[in-house]
């Protein structure tokens, strides 16, 4: 776990170095792990990501797949079943519509099919979120699905520090764990990280920042949406608290309801599509744990139910941002 009192040394990394540098971890630490997908080695991915890893671990270990999603998904399903421990890199979170029946009905159930005796010890790495102009088939944020079937884990951290724990945790994980990243973060958000090596539990939120008035829950790049909106609320006597989820199951449903039982009003904050979404789960999770706390309906904020623009200016209205945060907490807190 993470050691707060630790006297170990903290750098400031992008969230795509801290990725990088939870890899590069694991692949020394566990001779079991290997990397596999589309432009994953002398490329390091479309997104430089992985840059340099195959320069040490070569090609029996970073591995270079054909245009194959659902083909190279399966390798990593059966090479997991064998004793492996495969991170499989999916270009696009939007091209999990060619994995599905791999990750769902094969990766997700070889353990409760086989009666415990097989695991599928298998990590998903792949992407989400918009705004990087990449049009409406590599734009989405489809991270709910994953989360609605039983047998896989949703990791979706929104700091390097986070990311680099998490990963490494979802990696020692015996559960097939699909890890989602914001496309937008790599190379965006910085942050401390520490030196040490160290894991984050999955199922255990953070609170990123503490607040008396209103809960704003975020998920992965929402995340520094709602702090920027709680910088932007103080300034008009809102105390808002953040709170960061970091995985959707297993689900810390304990911090988020007590939080919102403390302030008493809730904002849910997810990019990916507010029907039948993210958002959705998250709030009838605080309803149902808070109902008696509560002052008012927790509200939520997603995509727009529209296919991602392509248009810049179109892109980025169909994302929540700060100002509207801002604009419906004051509603909330009648300021």
């Amino acid at each position: 776990m993470l050691d707060t009192v630790t006297t170990t040394a903290v750098r400031e990394l992008t969230f795509g170095e801290a990725i990088r540098e939870a890899l590069a971890e694991e692949l020394r630490r566990d001779p079991r792990v290997c990397l596999l997908g589309e432009d994953v080695a002398e490329a390091g991915t479309a997104f430089k990501v992985l840059k340099g890893l195959v320069d040490e671990f070569g090609k029996n270990r970073i591995i270079d797949t054909p245009i194959s999603e659902a083909g190279f998904t399966g390798l990593g399903v059966g090479a997991a079943m064998t004793g492996l421990r495969p991170v499989v890199d999916i270009m696009f979170g939007d091209f999990l519509t060619l994995i599905m029946d791999q990750l769902v009905n094969q990766a997700a159930k070889i353990h409760y099919m086989s009666g415990g005796a097989w695991k599928v010890p298998l990590v998903l790495r792949t992407t989400m979120g918009a705004t990087r102009r990449s049009g409406a088939q590599h734009s989405q944020s489809l991270h709910a699905w994953p989360a609605h079937i039983p047998g896989l884990k949703v990791v979706v951290p929104s700091t390097p520090a986070d990311a680099k724990g998490l990963l490494k945790s979802a990696i020692r994980d015996d559960n097939p764990v699909v890890f989602f990243e914001d496309k937008i973060s790599y190379a965006k958000v910085k942050g401390p990280v520490p030196s040490h090596d160290y894991t984050i539990p999955l199922g255990v939120a953070d609170v990123k920042r503490e607040g008396t008035d209103i809960t704003l829950v975020g998920t992965s790049s929402m995340v520094q949406v709602a702090l920027g909106a709680a910088t932007m609320l103080e300034q008009v006597g809102i105390s808002a608290e953040v709170v960061d989820p970091r995985t959707l199951w297993p689900l810390d449903e304990k911090t988020l309801v007590e939080s919102v039982k403390k302030t008493s009003r809730c904002i849910v904050i997810d990019e990916g599509y507010a029907r039948y979404g993210v958002t959705g789960e998250l709030a009838s999770v605080i309803a149902e744990g808070a109902f008696y706390d509560l002052d008012g309906p927790v509200r939520r904020m997603g995509a727009r139910h529209v296919p991602i623009p392509f248009a810049p200016p179109l892109e980025d209205a169909t994302v929540p941002t700060e100002q509207q945060v801002v604009e419906l907490a004051r509603q909330m807190c009648h300021k």
